[in-house]
């Protein structure tokens, strides 16, 4: 083994193999074949086990036949071949090589992260006949009087009843509402399910020697916007082109996506659909199963990891016709690649924001770009960057202006709270709402985008607050639980019963949080049905889908929830949606805080009306003038990012200049600094025409017990910028300092933090 970055070439050169082994190391490494077989055997592509220091690693052959820097007898051998044929294309390692070179990530972890995790520990690449899961003969009797109060329990047994004596696999039952699993297991438990014998591979759309599957659902005849925007990108089918489908919340956009992947399956290719939350797969597989068929296969991180392997075996081998998967999903190999979709395509969780900070919003366009293929970026609050790409004349714009089936968008009404009486946070004027919509038989949605009871805890007699000790941020108290935990680090403590500074003994909540509003409500409203959706009341597998369904069901009158309410859900008797804090994001250091602010606003807002119902939104704040709010209340949407993206010309700010940030943490902030300051001289070599703007502390300086402090990089142009990034962090990895401090170079940051 030897770098495959030294440079200079001696006798006895050799030609090698090129390896991307998981190191943090950004550069490839050599070796020689192995004993047993010649270079020519080996394909880019495969997998190798080979010797890395003192330990042996699974790596990935990115290059073979180059020729060696450094004389064969320096070199080691690969100790084995683990793959007979090649487990990613010439176009996948295409893909891979770009993100790695863009966002300036070692390629030794793009390469091998980007493969299921039995892959990445050497296990073989073939599918094992998936368990699958039936009704017994007891089950196939009627079973309802012994499951009349497991509803869960009697719908999953109809479905493997009706599947037959093939049953089902897990892949199968993943659109399956509730913790099937935990289903499945009373079921086995009273005898009523059972594991098949002789299972047949289900991942293929129709396994043989199986009923075929149900007709899918008739298709929704399109509007005349959602026409035109499906024939312009059918269109373009057989080459690049990139689309905005700029369409009001329930303006129909999954209906465009629907539409367009059936043509693409029907003319035998694939389609990649990317969704930025996990909680919103459920309700998306659901919809493109009842359309498409079987043939939809799901990867995001909270899938076990067999379930993610079959599913990425079948989308290389191409037997699954559709992948929907978050962020990563965006790597999966495709055997007949036809179609790129990104929904939300706005939405910040498409942007990795530790590791490798890649953006899986722009590879997608860089992947479809490579194989010739259009994508459709969908939202209803477009990214500064696509409409910017828009009005470049890089992507295609597409609007769907109206709501589906006639709906009305919903009516804006500010609250001023300047003056008025607040509960817990609240005017009586949404409580009051709140009760209205409720009698009326319809449902409410309260938002504010802070879990816990209050975010902060504070004595009353000199104004201490309850802080991190590891962190600067304040703890959360979380009453229900009753302790207090740090959101930033995951710290937690026992909540004091004096204050540790004064010795008082009155410690008061201030500040609004989801506990505290159900609190609120309970209080105010108890004949109301309240449920509570954020990451804490939803740890448990199933329980966000079973909280909707409950939503759906009219078994809940008002959900109150974070930011995972927000987007992409259709509950059509929400009428009344309440913004308890529309103050919280409209003052920050970040200059995108504005308009992340308008998106969240706008997608809550979408949540109400989308029935027969018309809908209203509350926005509560003490700022009624603040031009944010006055601009999406007057204009809406457009009218704001019209106005924002002028200011961000004026300022020279993205999307009209391109940015880096060179982050360190150490444990002590002189320590961080050195590395940015040493840094920063290095730069005026490597990048003659980049600004420069610190060493800073980080907005929270200290998190989880280190100091962090940034280096912006600016640039008039994106090459200014990646013309000397290479050479510039190749030079930073040998520098003493970066022994003493961790250090990440986050190319197109989409977060100061």
């Amino acid at each position: 083994m030897t770098d495959a970055a030294t440079v200079g070439h001696t006798r006895d050169a050799a030609a090698v193999v090129r390896v991307a082994v998981p190191s943090p190391l950004r550069r490839l490494f050599d070796y020689l074949p192995p004993a047993d077989r010649p270079i020519a055997s080996l394909v880019p592509g495969m997998r190798v086990r080979v010797p890395f220091g003192r330990v042996r690693v699974v790596g990935l052959v990115v290059e073979v036949g180059a020729d060696a820097a450094v004389e064969s007898a320096r070199l080691r051998r690969i100790d084995a071949v683990l793959d007979p044929r090649p487990l990613l294309d010439e176009r996948d390692l295409a893909l891979l090589r770009w993100a790695a070179a863009y966002f300036r990530h070692p390629p030794g972890e793009v390469f091998l992260g980007c493969l299921p995790g039995p892959l990445r520990e050497g296990r073989p690449a073939e599918r094992p006949a998936p368990v699958r899961w039936g009704a017994s003969g007891a089950g196939m009797v009627d079973a309802s009087a012994a499951l009349a109060r497991a509803p869960r329990q009697a719908a999953l047994l109809a479905r493997l009843r009706a599947a037959g004596a093939g049953g089902l696999t897990a892949a199968a039952l993943a659109d399956e509402p509730g913790d099937w699993r935990r289903a499945l297991a009373a079921l086995e438990a009273r005898g009523l399910a059972e594991r098949v014998s002789d299972a047949v591979d289900g991942i293929a759309p129709c396994p043989p020697g199986l009923p075929d599957p149900p007709s899918p659902a008739p298709a929704v005849q399109p509007g005349p916007a959602q026409g035109e925007a499906i024939e312009s990108v059918w269109a373009a089918r057989d080459r690049f082109g990139a689309f905005l489908l700029e369409g009001v919340t329930g303006s129909g956009k999954t209906e465009v996506y629907l539409a367009l992947i059936e043509r693409i399956v029907a003319a035998g290719r694939q389609a990649l659909v990317l969704i930025p939350e996990i909680g919103l797969t459920p309700q998306i597989v659901r919809r493109f199963r009842d359309r498409l068929g079987d043939a939809v296969v799901v990867l995001h991180s909270a899938l076990p990891e067999q379930e993610r392997l079959m599913s990425w075996l079948a989308a290389r081998a191409g037997e699954a016709a559709v992948v929907v998967g978050t962020r990563s999903a965006v790597f999966v190999p495709l055997a007949r690649p036809g179609l790129v979709v990104v929904d939300e395509e706005h939405d910040l969780s498409f942007k990795q924001q530790d590791g490798f900070r890649y953006s899986a919003r722009d590879l997608a366009v860089v992947r479809a770009r490579q194989h010739g293929v259009p994508v459709v970026l969908g939202s209803a609050t477009p990214s500064f960057e696509s409409l910017h790409n828009v009005a470049s004349g890089r992507y295609a714009r597409l609007v769907l202006p109206n709501r589906a089936a006639g709906a009305l968008p919903p009516e804006l009404e500010i609250v001023d709270l300047r003056g008025l009486a607040l509960d817990a946070g609240v005017s009586d004027r949404v409580i009051d709402r709140v009760r209205a919509c409720v009698a009326a038989g319809e449902q409410a949605l309260l938002f504010v985008n802070r879990r816990g009871f209050a975010p902060v805890l504070l004595c009353h007699a000199c104004g201490t607050p309850v802080d991190c000790p590891h962190c600067d941020a304040h703890m959360v108290w979380h009453r229900q639980a009753d302790h207090l935990a740090c959101h930033h680090c995951g710290t937690g403590r026992a909540v004091p019963r004096t204050c540790e500074q004064c010795g008082g003994g009155e410690l008061r909540a201030v500040g609004l949080g989801t506990e505290r509003i159900v609190d609120l409500l309970e209080r105010r409203l108890p004949e109301v049905r309240v449920a509570r959706v954020d990451r804490d009341s939803m740890r448990r597998r199933g329980a966000l889908e079973a909280a909707l369904d409950a939503v759906r069901d009219a078994t809940v009158d008002v959900l109150v929830g974070t930011q995972m309410l927000a987007k992409g859900h259709h509950f059509p008797n929400v009428t009344l949606v309440g913004v308890l804090d529309a103050d919280a994001g409209l003052f920050s250091a970040d200059f995108r805080a504005p308009e992340r602010m308008a998106q969240l606003l706008v997608q809550v807002a979408g949540r109400a009306g989308r029935g027969a119902r018309p809908g209203t939104v509350l926005v509560q704040t003490h700022h009624p003038d603040h031009p944010l709010l006055r601009a999406l209340l007057h204009g809406g949407y457009s009218h704001f990012a019209h106005a924002a993206l002028a200011e961000r010309e004026a300022a020279a700010l993205p999307p009209y200049r391109a940015h880096a940030l060179l982050r360190a943490e150490a444990p002590t902030p002189e320590l961080a600094h050195a590395f940015l300051e040493r840094a920063r001289g290095l730069a005026a070599e490597h990048l003659p025409r980049v600004d420069l703007v610190g060493p800073l502390a980080a907005p929270m300086e200290r998190r989880a017990g280190r100091y962090r402090a940034q280096l912006l990089l600016e640039a008039a142009a994106r090459a200014h910028l990646h013309d000397g990034l290479a050479a510039w962090t190749q030079v930073l990895e040998g520098l003493p300092e970066a022994r003493k401090a961790r250090w990440s170079l986050d190319v197109d940051p989409q977060e100061m933090i």
